[in-house]
């Protein structure tokens, strides 16, 4: 695989639906099988906690990046493999992005629509070309893509906003999706050059 980490933007709750938090562990567990270093927002609750949690128990590499304000709060996974305690929300979401090489999306709340719609966005304005993936289990995204597709009908994006990502049904298409990703250079190299 070529893609050596992937940031995961994700719920700090579980969500009304077993299937959430089920394809949470499925993605950490992939991960971790495939040495894939997993890095998220540092906490152990929710979704977050789920993915975290599998990646380590499949002997993976897990990096949490966590604003000092949750941190101090105790929600933050003392188990990670490195943990890094930002400033602010907007340092914490500028290193996960320098530290990974794609972007996975699944089930959350307006944190993760934050986080997804940012990184649409640097990737609209040519910050960065990194693969996006939406992870649509149960249907959950749905309205996050009709959101998408609003603005494209309002005029508000060009047509080609539903290139910058792709939607995936389930972990297990998207593990294979990020399998067959060409060679390219790493996030670590990325951060080298910049």
């Amino acid at each position: 695989m070529q893609i050596s980490s992937v940031a995961v933007f994700c719920g700090s709750r579980f969500g009304v639906r077993p299937e959430y938090a089920a394809e949470a562990r499925k993605l950490g567990t992939a991960l971790g099988q495939a040495g894939v270093r997993l890095v998220y927002g540092g906490g152990h609750v929710g979704l977050m906690g789920a993915v975290a949690d599998a990646t380590l128990a499949a002997g993976g590499t897990v990096t949490g990046v966590i604003p000092s304000f949750l941190h101090d709060r105790e929600i933050m996974h003392e188990g990670v493999t490195d943990l890094t305690v930002t400033e602010s929300m907007h340092d914490r979401k500028a290193l996960m992005f320098a530290a990974s090489d794609a972007f996975v999306v699944m089930p959350g709340g307006l944190g993760t629509f934050d986080e997804t719609i940012e990184i649409m966005t640097w990737r609209q304005l040519r910050q960065h070309d990194k693969p996006i993936y939406i992870v649509n289990i149960a249907g959950w995204a749905d309205a996050l893509l009709a959101m998408v597709d609003a603005c494209i009908t309002d005029g508000f994006a060009a047509p080609t906003a539903r290139d910058l990502f792709e939607v995936m049904p389930d972990v297990q298409t998207l593990m294979a999706t990020l399998a067959a990703l060409p060679a390219q250079a790493s996030a670590r190299d990325t951060v080298a050059t910049l």
